[in-house]
């Protein structure tokens, strides 16, 4: 059997749907929902109209699929058309078929639905982990790509601190003890109490459990792919974040963006867009507006 991202049986996939779909129906109404074919399986997201001007395509973080996104859709909208994907191979409606074997795989399936969009030019946007898949995206295939927008992107600045990746392991234990994980989703929002009646919790919670991840697991970009970015890249960086070094990352950042513009936002977690969604609607929506209005770079 090929390895790819799947459900670790019918009756995980049937609880995990309930929760997903609870958590859709609290977000504003969408103008449409597809199932975008690729060469790695179908991707599923969805078309939230708004405003004239380049649209925004957001891709949301590990376990976490286009619910996440709950507190900064209305916000958004207010500024441009959003389109929302579920990432391949991770827990969400898009269904993998294909192995993805590395980093060329992840930007091809992107470039697919693009495609398949006819979006011709879009301003990509990316948390934590789809932060790093827009960028890897715009390194490979930056033709449709009107800008970056990258909100406390993993692996992308900076690396992710060994005892991170140690203490996150209990998500992806089936049984591990309900106060330690807890406990784990605290330490990540930056000490907020992680409610388990919040459904966008509970969702998160569900795909860490009840999904199988089968890709190999991102690398840092080098210094040379940073500076080949010949576009546009917001990067707000959460100073009290989990995944990175706040300041090495947003150092980084200024020093090796050829055309970036590098926020680091001191009080904010690696939970930056539930708790900073009206003030990262407003600041990405003026650097969208800025990065239309100005000459191509």
């Amino acid at each position: 059997m090929a390895r790819v991202g799947r459900f670790r049986n019918d009756a995980a996939r049937a609880r995990y749907l309930e929760i997903y779909r609870s958590c859709l129906s609290a977000l504003p109404a969408y103008d449409e929902s597809f199932d975008s074919p690729t060469s790695f399986g179908t991707v599923r997201g969805y078309r939230f109209g708004g405003p004239a001007g380049k649209p925004v395509v957001l891709l949301p973080g590990r376990n976490a699929p286009t619910p996440l996104w709950a507190a900064n859709l209305p916000g958004l909208l207010e500024h441009r058309t959003v389109y929302c994907l579920d990432l391949l191979g991770e827990p969400g409606l898009s269904v993998q078929t294909v192995p993805i074997t590395g980093a060329d795989d992840q930007a091809h399936w992107l470039d697919d639905v693009l495609v398949a969009l006819r979006l011709d030019s879009v301003h990509l946007t990316g948390l934590s982990f789809g932060g790093w898949s827009v960028t890897n995206y715009a390194l490979r295939m930056p033709q449709r790509v009107a800008s970056l927008t990258l909100i406390d992107p993993a692996l992308t600045f900076a690396r992710i601190p060994l005892r991170t990746i140690a203490a996150t392991i209990p998500l992806t234990v089936r049984g591990a003890p309900e106060p330690l994980r807890r406990r784990v989703l605290s330490w990540l929002a930056g000490g907020a109490d992680v409610d388990d009646s919040e459904p966008v919790a509970r969702l998160i919670a569900a795909g860490s459990t009840d999904f199988e991840l089968h890709q190999p697991l991102p690398t840092l970009f080098t210094d040379d792919d940073l500076r080949g970015l010949d576009l546009p890249v917001l990067a707000l960086i959460a100073g009290r974040s989990a995944v990175h070094d706040a300041e090495r990352a947003a150092d980084r950042a200024r020093n090796l963006l050829r055309h970036g513009r590098v926020e680091l936002w001191p009080d904010a977690s690696h939970a930056i867009n539930g708790e900073f969604p009206d003030r990262i609607a407003e600041t990405a929506g003026r650097y969208w507006n800025d990065v239309d209005a100005a000459p191509p770079v």
